[in-house]
């Protein structure tokens, strides 16, 4: 039961730090995706949606740090998550003892 407790105390204290540069890193990939593919908008008309989604607007070193730490944060988020997930869900049946295998 502890380690459920400590992924969901690590899960919730980087949720809110985590969400809104993810949101719009999957918003905005998902718009630039839609308007190319399926709308027919030229690389150069919706380039402003690829600078959102990959950190452009913060220059170079800050491109790169906002791209690892979304990384890391989509990362934290699904090792607490299954973690979580896990302990709520049996993976095993447990046998019993006396109870025959067949």
């Amino acid at each position: 039961m502890k380690g459920l407790i400590n992924s969901r105390q690590f899960h919730k204290a980087l949720a809110p730090w985590v969400f809104l540069p993810l949101f719009i890193s999957s918003i905005t990939g998902l718009i630039y995706r839609v308007s190319k593919d399926l709308f027919g908008y030229s690389r150069e008309q919706v380039h402003w949606l690829m600078s959102l989604h990959e950190g452009e607007w913060l220059g170079g070193n800050g491109e790169l740090i906002y791209v690892i730490l979304n990384s890391l944060g989509v990362l934290w988020m699904l090792i607490t998550g299954f973690q979580m997930f896990s302990k709520t869900i049996p993976f095993t049946k447990k046998v019993t003892k006396g109870e025959s295998k067949g």
